[in-house]
């Protein structure tokens, strides 16, 4: 798949769940690119809120396996939207690392993320390790 195409692909990650969003992700992925490499590059340009929670969404499979998208979410762990900090929360509780706490904590001065910061501090302290 060569750039022009995958920049076609990655203009329908714009967060509204539509069918040619999930068609677009299952062909980069067919391809073989670097999903959550692709997810941070686009994340840094992006300039809708909703395209930045698209970007952390689509790192949620990655989340045990791939280095880019632990630091996606601690990336957008600092977003100035609300809904995109959630979905960091979620992205982090996924990757089970502990190191993340640090980042978590951050967020508890601020009254709309803190709840969210500390279940996933919370989940991250009483993870058993495997």
């Amino acid at each position: 798949m060569d750039d022009e195409e995958i920049h076609e692909h990655l203009a329908y990650l714009d967060g509204r769940s539509s069918e040619n969003m999930h068609e677009a992700i299952a062909k980069l992925e067919a391809s073989g690119v670097d999903i959550p490499g692709l997810m941070i590059k686009k994340y840094k340009i992006s300039r809708r809120w909703a395209d930045r929670a698209s970007c952390v969404y689509h790192c949620m499979k990655y989340a045990r396996t791939h280095e880019d998208a632990y630091e996606l979410g601690i990336i957008a762990l600092q977003d100035k939207s609300r809904a995109v900090r959630h979905r960091a929360c979620m992205l982090l509780s996924a990757t089970g690392r502990k190191e993340a706490i640090g980042h978590l904590e951050e967020l508890l001065s601020d009254e709309t993320s803190r709840n969210e910061a500390l279940a996933v501090i919370d989940l991250l302290l009483n993870l058993k390790q495997t």
